[in-house]
C-alpha cells in the first residue's frame, strides 16, 4: 500500500484524503455493531462461530486503519495537509 500511495500525484492523494475523511467514524460504528452482536451472543450462551465471527472483523478493521495512518504520514511529508 505504501509504494502505490507514493505514486500517487498530489491532487490523487488529496482525493484519497477526502474519501477516507469519513472513516474512522465507519470504522466505530462497525465495530460497536460488532460488540453488540458479540454481548448478544455471549447474553444468550450461544459462544461459537457467531461470536468468532465479529471478532475477526473487529480485527481487520483495527489493522486496516494502518493504511489511513501510511496516508496521512504521506501527505504531511509533501506538505499538502
Amino acid at each position: 500500500m505504501q509504494k502505490e500511495l507514493s505514486e500517487l500525484t498530489d491532487q490523487e492523494l488529496l482525493a484519497e484524503a477526502k474519501k477516507m475523511k469519513y472513516a474512522p467514524i465507519l470504522s466505530a460504528l462497525t465495530i460497536g455493531i460488532m460488540i453488540g452482536v458479540i454481548a448478544w451472543s455471549v447474553w444468550k450462551n450461544t459462544v461459537g462461530l457467531f461470536t468468532l465471527i465479529p471478532l475477526f472483523f473487529i480485527w481487520k478493521i483495527v489493522n486496516g486503519s494502518k493504511n489511513n495512518d501510511a496516508l496521512e504520514e504521506l501527505l504531511k511529508e509533501r506538505g499538502l495537509k
